[in-house]
């Protein structure tokens, strides 16, 4: 089943079968797409998907639920599919570093955005990494045109190291130094985990 961190605006649980449907009408929508780097996919290709991000050790994603909208009681292996607002990703595919890790997240649902969500969950996603993967540095790619993306990143501390004119993209990094580490674990500390 995996971990859930309940945090103070958001939970972040593992991506179940039963998120499928949501996250592929999610990802029907074309500034979803854009936004996110990705390609349409059918609703089968959605489901080999999310096996596959289940079953590859350099990859962890969250579902992130809204706190308000799960209710009284956090219930650990329920999906709370109502709850559902976007996702938080980390992968460890730097061949040449593998305590590096790249950070997406996604909130997907319009009327959750501009509430902190995103932020915490980028932050919990990070300290989860930190004590868990050891991951010293996080890299965040995005298109030059989510300025909502680039603010959220840049006020965390990454910074710009590449820009991509093919892609454009621009490339955000952070050095989780000792200070910045002791800072994620201490979140981590007040951070409520379901095994």
């Amino acid at each position: 089943m995996g971990v859930s961190l309940e945090g103070q605006k958001v939970i972040m649980v593992p991506y179940m079968e039963a998120h499928v449907p949501k996250y592929h009408l999610w990802m029907q929508d074309p500034a979803l797409l854009q936004a996110t780097g990705s390609e349409p996919l059918s609703l089968q290709q959605e489901y080999d998907m999310q096996l596959s991000w289940n079953q590859d050790p350099l990859k962890k994603t969250f579902i992130v639920l809204d706190k308000e909208m799960v209710g009284e009681k956090f219930v650990h292996g329920n999906p709370h599919v109502e709850a559902m607002v976007g996702d938080v990703n980390i992968y460890m595919n730097d061949l040449d570093d593998p305590q590096l890790a790249e950070i997406e997240i996604m909130i997907a649902e319009p009327k959750s955005r501009g509430k902190g969500l995103g932020k915490e969950s980028v932050l919990m996603m990070m300290a989860y990494a930190v004590q868990n993967f050891r991951i010293h540095v996080f890299r965040a790619k995005i298109g030059a045109s989510n300025g909502s993306s680039l603010s959220l990143f840049q006020k965390l501390g990454f910074k710009e190291t590449s820009y991509s004119e093919i892609f454009k993209e621009v490339t955000l990094e952070l050095a989780v130094m000792e200070q910045k580490q002791e800072e994620l674990l201490q979140l981590l500390g007040s951070v409520v985990t379901h095994a």
